[in-house]
């Protein structure tokens, strides 16, 4: 019996180009050395309870009454797309049309990816926040355009506004700011504000924001960019359910702007998800019209967080940049005598059963955050104090 044929290997590479450089994300690879190791997992950014419990009955009740169980309306459906209106006037005053200025996605990844590609031509640049959250280069990779890094640098992680007028050219399209700002909980004042909006008039730029961290502001105040002189129709806001309600499972996104930017985004968002997570959406728009002290609590519990993990983490040796805003910390690990931190925390399992992330994936210039590590304080406050305990053992 004769040998089966080979098949015969492509000559050329599977993947294409513009994602070639982007593998298994580091989510991934720290996530699945925490359950290898038994370790506690302050590395990828999800809580491990569960939000209010009326909200996930509104969700079970949208299911049994056959609310989104079939597909959703492009948009959105309209009790969410109303929900995210006003509660954009509750908290800023800002004025939408749930019929035409507002679009619920998948989450704000899928925001993120759609207005990407439908604002962008290939070969236009994007200034990005350095350290940027991992799926802003990969998106804007996949629009053809190219990444054009604004370093925010230790200890106060500021932004450079001579810098950022520095590094707009005649190729520049657009600014994605990320506010409260993802991993180093920065959170833009409305003078940083100013600047943006201004230069952002002046060389007639788009602006996306993504603001999916709002509701966590710890210190000031969070200020959508949206809402300065002349940038209602040149910004698209992003936010999102997940982070403010607990239920990053659900993926349940929006955008905000005005008519054409939504329509534009709108115009690529069809072609990726098209609809999803149609009964959460009812759920959702639920979520949003609870009460002030919901979103006070929430806050007034994360923060009792930050400040433990990030005394524990001082205790361990590490030096602290305690966040304004988010759900991270960062941390320095050269006090520790470590100068690789990819290196750092592909060990720190093995050696005191704790997971987290090296800053230095956030990064095109690797050496600007080589010795950072981003530990996550959404978790139990036993989790936490466990994981302090641990880190004693550095």
């Amino acid at each position: 019996m004769s040998a089966p044929e080979r098949t015969p290997r492509l000559a050329r590479p599977i993947l294409n180009r513009r994602l070639a450089a982007f593998g298994t994300t580091i989510f991934a690879e720290m996530s699945a050395l925490a359950t290898a190791t038994g370790s506690i997992n302050l590395g990828q950014g999800f809580p491990d309870t569960d939000g209010p419990a009326e909200i996930a009955e509104a969700a079970v009740r949208a299911i049994r009454d056959g609310r989104g169980n079939q597909y959703p309306p492009g948009p959105g459906v309209p009790e969410l797309r109303t929900a995210i209106a006003a509660h954009q006037q509750r908290f800023y005053g800002l004025d939408h049309d749930p019929d035409t200025e507002v679009l619920v996605t998948a989450g704000a990844t899928e925001a993120i990816a759609a207005s990407l590609l439908a604002l962008l031509e290939p070969g236009d640049e994007v200034i990005a926040l350095e350290p940027f959250y991992d799926s802003y280069a990969a998106c804007i990779a996949m629009a053809g355009a190219v990444r054009v890094p604004l370093t925010l640098r230790a200890p106060d992680f500021r932004l450079d506004v001579d810098a950022l007028r520095a590094a707009v050219t005649p190729r520049t399209r657009l600014l994605l700011l990320n506010t409260p700002h993802n991993p180093t909980g920065t959170v833009l004042t409305p003078a940083e504000l100013a600047a943006v909006a201004e230069l952002a008039v002046s060389r007639d730029l788009l602006v996306i924001t993504d603001e999916v961290y709002e509701h966590l502001v710890f210190e000031g105040a969070h200020t959508p960019l949206a809402g300065l002189p002349g940038m209602r129709e040149r910004t698209v806001t992003i936010s999102s359910a997940g982070k403010t309600f607990s239920f990053t499972g659900w993926k349940v996104g929006w955008v905000t702007g005005a008519p054409e930017l939504v329509t534009a985004v709108r115009s690529a968002k069809q072609f990726l998800t098209y609809v999803a997570s149609g009964p959460f959406q009812y759920a959702i728009a639920e979520a949003l019209a609870l009460p002030d002290t919901y979103y006070d609590t929430f806050r007034a519990d994360l923060a009792a967080k930050r400040d433990l993990l990030a005394d524990g983490l001082a205790a361990a040796g590490f030096e602290v940049f305690r966040p304004q805003g988010t759900y991270f910390v960062t941390t320095d690990i050269t006090p520790l005598g470590e100068r690789d931190g990819l290196a750092f925390c592909r060990a720190l399992p093995k050696r005191c059963g704790v997971v987290a992330i090296p800053n230095q994936v956030f990064y095109d210039d690797k050496a600007a955050g080589a010795t950072q590590v981003r530990w996550a304080f959404c978790k139990r406050t036993d989790v936490l104090e466990e994981a302090v305990e641990r880190l004693r053992r550095l």
